[in-house]
């Protein structure tokens, strides 16, 4: 093996003891580990539908102007993902959360696949794709139909108009998901950063955070981000074939 798998073998293994040391995780997740498992990631050529980009579609502003064509875009999302599975990484992860006194998963994505594979901890910066928020009255409901029977849907209590309950472009990411990833930071001993970017923020500097506060940051990415030489180790690859290496299953913690 050359020196690149000796490298890799080497950060694995680190990563590993790391981990099996640490007892209270906090692990935040972007696009990369949704993608392994063939949800499209709406941005680039994933994002254009119909000639419009998602960035004109996912504001507020765009939802008063056409509320009936955002929630087209919106269902065609739901149609896209509605077979997505959570492939190993999902699993890993929750796998992990088992072994752990305190552990939070803090995700970028809206597509509910943590909580599919099993993870109980999940704090959504973005919202969920599945739930409906009435403009009205402010109830939030599950919906899992797809396609769904009227657009936009109507509140089964109010009957207002419902919005997808994410966040979209120019809305500020809820204070209570903010301060919850904060105390997370502040209470963990590890933060493993997954498959996202490191560019949309605020979700960009949790691991600047983890870092000051003391914190040993582990990235896992298909490749390098800004923020890479600032971290104690980066791994690159696909999340769902490094995290099942990252822990052993019938290792619990007490």
């Amino acid at each position: 093996m050359g020196d690149t798998g000796d490298t890799e073998e080497k950060e694995l293994s680190e990563a590993r003891e790391i981990l099996e040391r640490s007892s209270s995780v906090i692990v935040l997740s972007g696009a990369g580990i949704s993608a392994e498992s063939g949800v499209p990631t709406f941005r680039g050529t994933d994002g254009l539908w119909r000639n419009f980009r998602s960035e004109n579609l996912a504001t507020p502003e765009a939802f008063w102007d056409n509320p009936g064509l955002v929630w087209e875009w919106y269902d065609w999302r739901r149609r896209a993902i509605k077979d997505a599975r959570p492939n190993p990484g999902h699993f890993a992860l929750a796998e992990l959360e088992n072994q752990k006194r305190k552990f939070t998963l803090v995700t970028q994505n809206i597509d509910g696949l943590h909580q599919m594979a099993g993870s109980r901890s999940v704090l959504e910066m973005h919202g969920n794709l599945w739930e409906i928020k009435c403009t009205k009255c402010g109830l939030v409901t599950k919906d899992y139909r797809v396609p769904l029977e009227e657009l936009p849907p109507l509140c089964p209590s109010c009957g207002g108009m419902g919005r997808p309950n994410v966040v979209w472009f120019g809305e500020l990411i809820p204070m209570d998901v903010i301060d919850k990833t904060l105390k997370a930071i502040e209470e963990s001993d590890v933060m493993l950063i997954i498959g996202t970017s490191g560019v949309v923020e605020p979700a960009a500097s949790m691991g600047l955070v983890a870092k000051q506060a003391g914190k040993t940051v582990i990235e896992i990415n298909l490749e390098h981000t800004p923020n890479s030489s600032l971290f104690d180790i980066t791994i690159l690859g696909k999340s769902g074939e490094i995290l099942p290496l990252l822990y052993t299953p019938s290792v619990a913690y007490s």
